[in-house]
């Protein structure tokens, strides 16, 4: 920001300037540069318009926010001089929260998006890969019946098939073996229950309840049936979504997981504010072997046999996964059907390519009771990206050194879920690094029939 000038004048009895004292000239504000994407913010506006909730982008190698929604809003200038009292009593009584940048404000049940981070620490810990469970709808944990999503059940279930049609069952029992605590490490970890420290004002820090928690909290004693279900997201788990977009970007990093920010350094002015955070990363280990099947599972979650076949887009390699979390108890919604205050909130949280992703995109859907919902609110952000950046061209600077280049490619030599050699194309993404000649400035050009 800038400061006010001043001048002194003098008047005479009738208010009429007759001489000047002394003059300050105003200082103009410094320019200030955000790492938004107006193509992409554009995008994830039009994709939420009419709804409540939240949509955030993010690119997970550098931390630069791309987009950021939270719906409904209001119009700033209302605060530009005054507003009135009705206005604004009209605002803070409004059910749907309009004041609250619910990227970074609402904190809510993650449902099966939390999942993810369970098949990692379920990995990690050497359980997940050899679990096998039959699920018939449901199953009983300490004396209580936990149902399934679906009611029919998703018979023999291991990893990869809880992961892309989020069995709960699965997860009720990794969450059993596992312990609350074990889980709370690992979400820990990956940056739930805890600030993520992007440079914008009071963002909250959400829960991750462990025992720790709960009697520090409320003198109580944690009981082995609430994990069940902290295991699918519910419980006392709540999160923001710009927590569980780093969560899962760190994931299909490698475990590599950066700081969200909106400010782009670059040209700042010197001790303005403070960047040097910007750049800080820290390093989650995960095993690569889980990494392959964890991040290979969440890229067929848009496919016919996941949750959200109809977020997929034909061409574009998008992986993620789909969440319905309850607001209220299941005994009360029976009791309101009707009511739409009681509907459960839709989460997807999206990237493509797989693995080591140019963008993720975490998308809140108050009331959408379905996360596949979401996840088209999602894919819309996403496929605007893609589309961006294939008008690109590709050019590669004389003289600059290896250049690091994002693209997606057919691996000839493709393997089944078996890992044996097929004759098949598999479709590949991923980053790699070419080595540019000094004198030549070459433009890359796509192989045939890829664009």
């Amino acid at each position: 920001m800038g400061k006010n000038g001043f001048r002194r004048a003098i008047v005479n009895s009738r208010g009429r300037e007759v001489g000047r004292l002394d003059e300050t000239p105003a200082e103009p504000g410094k320019q200030l540069k955000l790492t938004l994407d107006l193509d992409l913010q554009i995008a994830a506006e039009q994709a939420i318009e009419g709804k409540n909730g939240a949509i955030v982008a993010m690119d997970p190698h550098t931390g630069e926010i791309l987009a950021m929604v939270s719906r409904p809003t209001f119009d700033p200038n209302d605060f530009a001089v005054k507003i009135s009292r009705d206005e604004w009593n009209k605002l803070i009584n409004d059910p749907d929260k309009p004041l609250l940048n619910k990227a970074i404000q609402a904190q809510l049940a993650p449902g099966s998006t939390f999942k993810v981070i369970m098949a990692t620490a379920g990995w990690q810990e050497g359980i997940a890969q050899t679990l096998h469970v039959n699920c018939t709808g449901g199953a009983t944990f300490y004396g209580r019946r936990f149902g399934c999503w679906v009611k029919s059940g998703h018979g023999a279930v291991e990893i990869t098939k809880a992961i892309y049609q989020s069995c709960d069952v699965f997860f009720y029992t990794l969450a059993e073996k596992l312990g609350i605590d074990r889980i709370a490490k690992y979400a820990t970890a990956f940056g739930l229950g805890q600030k993520t420290g992007i440079d914008l004002p009071n963002e909250v820090s959400g829960v991750m309840p462990s025992e720790e928690w709960k009697i520090r909290n409320f003198k109580q004693k944690w009981f082995a049936g609430e994990t069940i279900s902290v295991g699918i997201g519910q419980g006392a788990v709540a999160i923001t979504p710009v927590q569980l977009m780093r969560a899962v970007g760190a994931i299909s990093m490698d475990g590599r997981m950066v700081v969200p920010h909106v400010i782009n350094p670059t040209n700042l002015p010197p001790g303005y504010v403070e960047t040097t955070h910007y750049t800080e990363v820290k390093s989650i280990p995960i095993d690569p072997t889980g990494w392959n099947t964890i991040t290979d599972a969440l890229s067929r979650v848009l496919l016919p046999e996941g949750t959200a076949p109809s977020a997929h887009i034909p061409g574009i390699d998008i992986a993620g996964k789909t969440g319905s979390a309850q607001i209220v108890s299941l005994a009360l919604r029976a009791k309101h059907q009707n009511n739409s205050d009681f509907a459960q909130n839709g989460w997807f949280v999206g990237f493509t390519p797989r693995r080591n992703p140019d963008i993720i995109v975490c998308v809140l859907f108050e009331g959408g009771e379905h996360g596949k919902l979401a996840a088209r609110l999602a894919t819309q952000v996403i496929k605007a990206y893609v589309d961006k950046q294939r008008r690109l061209p590709t050019k590669m600077a004389a003289g600059s050194g290896p250049v690091e280049v994002g693209s997606l490619w057919t691996d000839p030599r493709g393997t089944d879920e078996d890992g044996k050699n097929t004759s098949a194309d598999r479709l590949q993404g991923g980053r790699f690094l070419v080595e540019v000649a000094r004198k030549r400035t070459p433009l890359a050009v796509a192989a045939p029939g890829m664009h």
